[in-house]
This record gives structure tokens, sequence and C-alpha cells, in this order.
């Protein structure tokens, strides 16, 4: 167990402030005062730049209140994996157990990308709920979602039905995508934080192979389809329980209270106790003194405002929306999509023998990312956001560079499609995968988190439709080997971006964050 005190706000003897009214925060309560008034008292909250020493926490405290958030995530990732199973034994005449099983490529569509459109919807949603409800709130909801449109599916005696959970199921994804990031990185330790993000994304992953797994166990039995979502169930049931016994963001209920809605003194005491469970056995007193700091930066940077759309848009909250967008959406617009979409025949051409069965395929690359996200859990807070992802997006940009040359000058080089493949899949776990739900989760302010999140991930669900959707048209128009190369010349701009706009965030809490934005 870590035991270090929180560090002591830094003093600044420039002034510059303005002639508005600050709020002091101490261990009596909240005192108003102006800066006529306070002229030793001019200073800034944070030295900015500086990393805060060690929070003291408890590993084993820490376990559950990243575990049943992230199970959000491996809700999500299993989604992905059974639907590919999931549209092979729907439309099978043998094995789908329906009289409705012809479908049409429209009606096929709709069951794969169902979800999408619903976490579309949820991503809008959760701009407009999420700092009413809260984070934690935010969960239990789309547990629920999550469960009713997976029993929905699972159950679904006609198509119509079916499609109704899709979009439900979506929507539970929408808000967990954007809820879970929040709620981890607003209650994790400083000094884990970046791995416990990161780990997120390693159980995305996850589900994605166990959703592989119940695709190749139940594809070939009669109405498998039904048992591939029914088994996500279980999870949903979990996910919503726990998050019903976890305790609120501390952060959130101080801005609430800092905003109005709450007494302030009885907020502070109950963001107080929500900190001594998440942190564990570390001291009340030390606790106390983490939510002063928080409260007192909550003060200094003049967020007892409600926050409007315009704020999105202006400020350090404008350049967190620039960090956070251009990474989703370079996320996505590399090609992730695609290049997967092209595996299976990119092994087949090879000759492994396992590509000619899909799921299998599927399986051998899921644990592949499975690897690669877990060596990025294990280096993200040691090396840094920055190192990984310049790393990794250029092994991406090689990747694709290597499948255009595949596909217009070299077709008989299929151990050079292969290498590219691993080489995409694994510098993506590494760098784009985790790494762009992480630094979403940290740069945005606390007062437009909510919101901006939502904003962000609203920019992930569609530049991921854009690609998908674009995909087969542009191939069609300019071929596979000179759409690759344009993923490429995509990732090599998405490298100038992270180059000069990303900032470093390890080690700082994001109150830190916040102030060197």
């Amino acid at each position: 167990m870590a035991s270090h005190p929180p560090p002591e706000p830094s003093s600044d003897s420039n002034k510059g402030w303005g002639d508005h009214e600050e709020i002091h925060v101490s261990s009596g309560g909240v005192q108003a005062y102006t800066d006529d008034d306070a002229d030793c008292e001019s200073r800034r909250p944070l030295l900015l730049g500086t990393p805060a020493a060690a929070e003291c926490y408890s590993v084993s405290a820490a376990v559950l209140p990243f575990l049943f958030p992230a199970l959000g995530g491996l809700l999500y990732g299993y989604d992905i994996g059974a639907t590919s199973g999931a549209t092979i034994s729907l439309k099978s005449s043998t094995f789908s157990g329906t009289t409705w099983y012809n479908l049409s490529s429209v009606q096929t569509g709709l069951v794969v990308s169902g979800s999408l459109y619903g976490a579309l919807i949820g991503s809008v949603l959760a701009y407009t709920i999420a700092d009413f409800l809260g984070r934690r709130k935010e969960l239990v909801i789309s547990s629920i979602s999550y469960l009713i449109g997976a029993f929905l599916t699972a159950a679904a005696p006609n198509f119509a039905i079916m499609v109704v959970g899709r979009f439900l199921y979506g929507i539970g994804i929408g808000l967990a995508m954007h809820a879970a990031p929040m709620y981890i990185a607003e209650t994790a330790p400083s000094q884990i934080r970046g791995m416990l993000i990161s780990l997120k994304e390693f159980f995305i992953v996850l589900g994605m192979l166990l959703g592989y797994i119940a695709g190749n166990l139940y594809v070939e039995v009669v109405s498998g389809w039904r048992y591939m979502y029914a088994t996500s169930t279980p999870l949903c049931l979990v996910m919503g329980v726990g998050m019903c016994w976890l305790p609120s963001s501390p952060r959130w209920l101080l801005l609430c209270a800092i905003q109005g809605n709450g007494n302030l003194p009885e907020t502070k005491e109950i963001a107080t106790r929500c900190l001594c469970r998440l942190r564990g056995q570390a001291s009340p007193d030390l606790v106390s003194e983490q939510v002063n700091l928080i409260l007192e930066e909550l003060s200094y940077i003049d967020q007892e405002k409600q926050a409007s759309f315009s704020e999105i848009f202006q400020g350090k909250c404008l350049k967190a929306m620039i960090i956070g967008c251009g990474l989703v959406f370079f996320q996505q617009v590399t090609g992730q999509p695609s290049v997967l979409y092209y595996a299976a025949t990119i092994l087949q051409s090879a000759g492994f023998s396992g590509a000619s069965d899909a799921t299998r395929v599927s399986i051998l690359l899921g644990l592949l990312k499975l690897i690669m996200t877990g060596v990025a859990v294990l280096v993200v807070d040691r090396l840094g956001r920055r190192p990984l992802l310049i790393g990794g997006v250029s092994g991406i940009t090689v990747s694709l560079f290597l499948l255009s040359s595949y596909y217009t000058l070299l077709k008989d080089a299929s151990y050079l499609a292969v290498i590219a493949l691993l080489l995409y899949v694994g510098c993506y776990q590494l760098s784009f995968g985790p790494i762009g739900w992480l630094m979403i989760s940290e740069v945005f302010p606390l007062r437009l988190r909510g919101r901006g999140l939502s904003v962000a991930v609203l920019v992930n669900f569609a530049s991921n439709a854009l690609v998908t959707f674009a995909f087969s048209p542009l191939e069609d128009l300019i071929g596979t080997g000179l759409l690759f190369c344009g993923f490429g010349v995509i990732a090599v701009a998405s490298l100038v971006f992270i180059f000069w706009i990303v900032p470093e965030t390890k080690g700082l809490t994001l109150e830190e964050i916040e102030a060197s934005l």
C-alpha cells in the first residue's frame, strides 16, 4: 500500500486573477474572499507540469471500482465477437432454428450494425443525462439496457424484435463507453490511472475473444445465435448489482455541491467517505486532505456555474475537444474496421488451414490483440502515453503501406500481407486501442467532462460507422491497394497530430491535467 501524503497547493507570487470573487477551501469549510482582500493568497492552485506526490491507496480496494465499470467494456467487445458468429448461425437454413433465416443484405446489416446505431443514440443521451445522473447511475442504466437488449435479441420471435433488442443493447454500449472511463479516471489513484483505463480496453478485447469462442461453440447448434447472445445476460446482472454497490465519484459529488446542487459541508463529508472506500486502508486524514485539494481546485477554476453547450468549444475545453476527438477520429479512419475485415482473406491466401474457418481465425487475432493490449497496460504508466502513441502509430503507418504494396505490386508475397496484418493489429493495440480511451477520460475539465466525453464517444462511433459504410464503395471506386495507401496517408497525418497536439499526462492528477491545459 502506498502511503505518501497528497501534495500541498503551490504558491505563486504572480497576480492576474482579475477582479472576481474566489473561494478558499480549508478544513473548516468554504470561505469567499476577493482579490483585494487576499494579496498574500494570489497563487496558482497547482504547480503546472509537476507530477503530484503519490496518492495513498490500497490495491485491493482499487479492484472493484475498476472491475464493475470495465464489465461494460467487456460486454461491448463480446457483442462484436458474438455477432460475427451469430450472423453465420442466423442465416443458416440448418442451424438458424427460425422460418425467417433468409435475410437480405440490408437485414443482415441491421443485425450487425444495430448495436452501432444504438451506441450513437446512447452517446447523444449521455450528453443530456450524464452530469444530472452521475457516472455510477449512468452505468447502472447501461447495465439495464444491456440486459433488456440481450434478452430481447436472444428470445426474438421475429426479425423486428431482434433489431429492437440490438438497438437497446447498443444504447447500453453508448452509455457504458461514456461513463466507464470517466468513473475509473475519477476514482482511480493517479499513479495507476493509466493502467486501469488501459485495462478497460483489455476487457473490450477479452470480450471480443469470449464472443469469438462462443460463436465457435454454438455456430453448429440449432438456434445457436440465441445462446451466443443469451450468454451475456449474467454479466449484465453482475455489472448492474456491482455498480449499485460502488460509491459515487467524489469529484462528481463535489462538483454538484459547488454548483449548488446539495449542501456543501454534508456533500464534502459524503465525498470523504466515498474516497475512503475507494482508497481502502488510506488514512482518513490524508483522504480528507485530498478532498480539500479537489474542492480547492474546483473553486479556483470557477466551476460553480452550470456548463453551457457553447463552453464545450471554448478555452481549455476546446483544446481538450481537439485532443480527444482527434484521437478517436484517427483511431477509426486509419482503417481499423477495414483491416480486420480483410483478415480472413489475407490468412487464407497465405495457406493457413485455420483461415477456412472464420471463427477460428477470429480467435487467433483475438489472442494477439489481447496479448498486445496486456503489454500496453503494463507499460503505459511507466513509458507514458505519447511514446506508445508515436511508436504504435508509426507501426500502423508502415503496415498500411505494406498492405497497399501487397494489393498493388506484390500479389504473390502473401507472407508480406500476413506480416503487415499482424503488425497492424499489434501496433493498434499498443497505441490507439487503449490510449485513445485513456486520453479522452483524462483531458476534459471536470465541469465539462460528462458532455465533452459524450461528444468524443459520439465521434468515435460515428467515424467507425463512416469507415464501415464507406469502405466497399471506395474499394470499388479506387481499388483495395489505393484505399490502404489512403489509410496510410491518414496515419501519417495522425502522427503529425500526436506529435504537435497531444500532451503527456503520465503521473498527473486530473486537476493538474486540467490546470496545464
